[in-house]
């Protein structure tokens, strides 16, 4: 699986757009659609996160055919995602949870 980062996204795009778009390259587990709004509620940034099961030569033909394309009003910007601190936390938590190794996470946080 993998996680990709797509930038520069119309305000009307919806999920299932995003879940059509990319289901053509791999197996779209879920797409996470966040826009931001300024102090009048006026969107000015749409991007989203999708998790898609995808092989590597199929990942490079996605790249190459949606990378920088004009789509709905907009430039899709793909690039893989960063994991984010809470992904990173849980999984510290998980790998150092077992074998009695849960102090070390204690030291770090209490």
């Amino acid at each position: 699986m993998r996680r990709l980062y797509v930038g520069g996204l119309n305000h009307t795009v919806t999920q299932k757009d995003l879940k059509d778009r990319f289901g053509k390259f791999g197996e779209v587990l879920d797409v996470e659609l966040r826009t931001r709004r300024d102090e009048e509620d006026v969107p000015y940034k749409t991007f989203a996160y999708i998790n898609i099961n995808i092989s590597e030569p199929d990942l490079k033909k996605c790249m190459t055919v949606l990378n920088k394309s004009k789509w709905k009003g907009g430039t899709l910007q793909i690039e893989a995602a960063k994991e984010s601190f809470l992904q990173r936390f849980i999984l510290l938590l998980n790998f150092t949870s077992w074998g009695g190794k849960f102090h070390f996470i204690q030291k770090i946080w209490l």
